[in-house]
């Protein structure tokens, strides 16, 4: 069991007090991400979101992924580095939402830290690719880099199936920050050839 360092502890803190207070008090009206042409959108939407949840086992799972690979990620980068590893998975998991409700023309709103705890599982899965994990569903021991490959592409199905009213391509932008980000700190850049 791995410890809880401070910013993994922090943001399952803010998540589970968010999912609580919107209990009583509607967060979602103003903290949710809304669509652009929803007439609700406000620009902090793109990070606030991240911290009000569904239901009870959409909070759980998020924050029992987070505290799974947050917290070793946040030992081995440090606190300053992690955040900002996930303030770029939240952002442009946030960016992809709002070009996928754009083009679709919805405007049902987001929420979740779903963005931010794929953004986790990718760098884990680059930074421990054969590490063993055991995930719950299905329950069969893989290594990280088969288990991030396999849910990268479930989500990418998913998403292109639609229907489900889950933001897959939410998750998948969050896949994508988190890359970008480790792209950048290995001082490569996504776009230059090696």
């Amino acid at each position: 069991m791995p410890p809880l360092p401070p910013i993994t502890k922090a943001m399952m803190l803010a998540c589970v007090a968010g999912f609580c207070l919107n209990l009583f008090v509607p967060l979602d009206r103003w903290f949710a991400l809304w669509p652009l042409m929803s007439g609700h959108f406000m620009p902090w939407q793109v990070v606030s979101y991240a911290f009000l949840h569904g239901d009870t086992l959409h909070l759980f799972f998020n924050m029992l992924g987070l505290w799974m690979f947050g917290s070793e990620l946040e030992q081995m980068w440090g606190s300053r580095r992690y955040w900002q590893f996930l303030l770029a998975a939240v952002l442009v998991a946030a960016l992809s939402q709002l070009v996928i409700t754009l083009l679709a023309g919805s405007n049902v709103p987001t929420v979740g830290a779903s963005g931010a705890l794929f953004g986790l599982l990718l760098a884990f899965g680059m930074l421990f690719p054969n590490r063993t994990i055991m995930p719950l569903f299905p329950p069969i021991p893989m290594k990280a880099r088969n288990f991030v490959i396999l849910f990268g592409g479930f989500e990418l199905l998913m998403g292109v199936w639609g229907g489900s009213g889950i933001a897959h391509f939410a998750h998948l932008g969050g896949m994508l920050g988190g890359w970008l980000m480790i792209r950048h700190w290995r001082r490569s850049g996504p776009w230059r050839r090696r």
